[in-house]
């Protein structure tokens, strides 16, 4: 039962550009995504002081940096599906985390593909891969070089990548490569990850990052737990930073860096309590970093862009026309304007089924919770299992947070309007949303984010059998016998609060 774009929005679909031919690529520079994994703008060049980030500096130093730069869904799967098509998940049904996947199938609407497929007609070489052959995307050594991680909600066809790699390539022929790392992911969620890290950084940096050095949101106790996690969060910056350097030494020894457009970036922020999943800054704010022909050495852009931004401006960088539906912009033409606005999403995760919106602006943050009854931190197979979430949990259980904490971690019920003030509530702490004197902001985010769900066709929440299909498919692809327990038992629940209208 394929869930297929509502009939009005189709209307606005037009068909893709014809790329230019294949003969024409021969001066076109290569196309060069470094995608990282579960991890926010801890690096140097954006202000991180507990670690040395010296391969994503040199970037930004011979580049641009963007500082305002925001995923529109902080979870893997509709992240990558809203990137590689340049449009939000949201408009494109894929904006359900893993979905797709089993019986229930989701087809890209009329005129919408993915650009590694415009990129091939247009005689480029699509790979996807780890940028090191003989490493794998967590860096370490490797006998089976493989393809990279895709992970995308709708029915694609794997011919749409050529290799893992680019050097299987016709001699001057152009690439575009995706290089993807498991970034924040290497740090694993258990105990045994940790020790793993901390051996690898022995070998390889000569010690880990200290736990008691590192500083944590507001709203995390100071906890040893949660004090290690981060620790060794920050030491999978610095082998993701490292991968990085090899990838960039290898474009220069092969005498491809000058005539290739690096675009570095992250998939969502850390994932945490308050990060992965959710709308605040922990979970949407990335780092994008931009060096190639064209673009300016040691340049700071603090304009609002989107994730889906990068598509648009890879196509334009190829000579490849963007299409006109395209909701990605190319933000590094000459007469891009600056954005007022720029948006996000998170939907069900995973067996957790909700519903949040949110629209930035240069001074606020305000997010719609359309499941306000609610828990911010819903039961959650995945989320629950991490140790620290575990930790957390147990600290609440015992009473050994703080009031903040227990406020944003633990509250029963979400508040259904939320507003912060960008820059002046950095980790969005104070809710304004009930501040007379922000009515005026908060009536006017209230309506552009409206619009915004109206004019990009918004599909919204998941029928029942559709959260039937997809959560007993998941279920089914769950090897551990406890985990595949607990997400029963949370289905039944979120089904319950579905039939309840909570």
């Amino acid at each position: 039962m394929p869930h297929r774009i509502s009939l009005v929005l189709a209307t606005i679909f037009l068909s893709w550009s014809i790329p230019a031919a294949a003969s024409d690529t021969a001066d076109r520079p290569n196309i060069l995504w470094i995608v990282v994994d579960d991890m926010s703008a801890n690096f140097s060049c954006y202000g991180e002081t507990k670690i040395q980030t010296p391969n994503v500096d040199r970037l930004a130093s011979e580049g641009l940096r963007f500082t305002r730069a925001y995923a529109t869904s902080p979870v893997c799967s509709t992240f990558r599906s809203a990137m590689i098509t340049g449009m939000y998940q949201t408009s494109i049904g894929a904006h359900h985390h893993r979905s797709g996947r089993g019986e229930h199938h989701i087809v890209l609407p009329d005129g919408v593909r993915p650009i590694p497929e415009t990129f091939q007609q247009a005689g480029y070489w699509t790979c996807i891969g780890s940028g090191l052959p003989g490493r794998d995307a967590s860096g370490n050594p490797t006998s089976r070089d493989r393809m990279g991680k895709t992970d995308y909600n709708f029915d694609w066809d794997k011919p749409i990548y050529d290799s893992h790699d680019w050097a299987e390539r016709k001699p001057g022929q152009p690439f575009f490569m995706q290089v993807q790392l498991h970034g924040g992911k290497i740090r694993g969620a258990s105990e045994a990850k940790y020790k793993a890290t901390q051996k690898r950084m022995a070998a390889e940096f000569g010690g880990a990052t200290d736990p008691h050095s590192v500083e944590l949101p507001p709203h995390y106790p100071r906890d040893p737990v949660l004090l290690r996690d981060w620790s060794t969060y920050l030491d999978s910056v610095r082998i993701t930073d490292t991968h990085v350097g090899r990838v960039i030494d290898r474009l220069k020894s092969e005498g491809l860096l000058e005539n290739t457009l690096v675009v570095f970036f992250t998939d969502h922020g850390i994932s945490h309590a308050r990060g992965k999943q959710f709308l605040y800054d922990e979970g949407t704010h990335i780092p994008l970093v931009i060096r190639g022909p064209g673009v300016g050495q040691g340049e700071t852009r603090t304009d609002l862009v989107e994730h889906i931004d990068v598509a648009a401006l890879s196509l334009a960088a190829a000579g490849i026309e963007i299409p006109v539906t395209m909701q990605g912009q190319n933000i590094l033409d000459e007469d891009h304007q600056p954005k007022q606005a720029v948006f996000a999403a998170r939907d069900r995760c995973g067996e957790a089924a909700d519903r949040i919106r949110s629209v930035r602006t240069d001074r606020y943050l305000y997010i719609k919770n359309f499941y306000p009854e609610r828990p911010l931190l819903m039961p959650s197979d995945y989320k629950d299992s991490k140790r620290i979430l575990i930790r957390l949990r147990e600290l609440h259980s015992a009473g050994k947070l703080t009031a903040l904490s227990e406020k944003l971690l633990f509250s029963p019920t979400r508040p259904a309007e939320e507003l912060y003030l960008y820059g002046e509530d950095p980790w969005q702490t104070t809710n304004l949303a009930t501040d007379p004197e922000h009515t005026e902001a908060l009536t006017w985010h209230r309506e552009r984010l409206q619009q915004w769900i109206e004019e990009t066709g918004d599909m919204g929440p998941e029928t029942p059998e559709v959260y039937v299909l997809e959560t007993e498919d998941q279920m089914q692809s769950t090897r551990n016998a406890t985990s595949r327990e607990n997400y029963r038992k949370n289905t039944e629940l979120y089904k319950q609060w579905a039939s309840e209208g909570k």
